[in-house]
């Protein structure tokens, strides 16, 4: 459990660093960018961010169904697993 955390940890600093990057990246272009004027600069700049804000969402969501989903499979495991043990210790009027 604990290898998969360091590896989860590992993939979001990965991808943490990948969008600081990015966004760095973008930044220096609209900075040294003379051509396009600040209206457009700054609707790029809008653009970027509601696009990483809904990418987030999306990936928030996804792991919320795929948790709910989970949960379910393992309250229904401990259901047949009851419903079995039940069955098993009932007496049976064969003798």
């Amino acid at each position: 459990m604990s290898n998969m955390r360091n590896e989860n940890a590992l993939i979001t600093n990965l991808n943490i660093a990948g969008v600081v990057i990015a966004y760095g990246m973008l930044g220096i272009s609209l900075w040294l960018s003379t051509d396009v004027p600040l209206s457009t600069k700054g609707y790029w700049g809008m653009g970027i961010l509601l696009l990483t804000l809904s990418l987030i969402n999306v990936v928030k969501y996804r792991f919320d169904i795929r948790q709910s989903e989970d949960r379910i499979r393992r309250i229904e495991d401990i259901r047949n697993e009851r419903m079995l043990e039940d069955a098993l210790k009932e007496p049976t009027s064969e003798g």
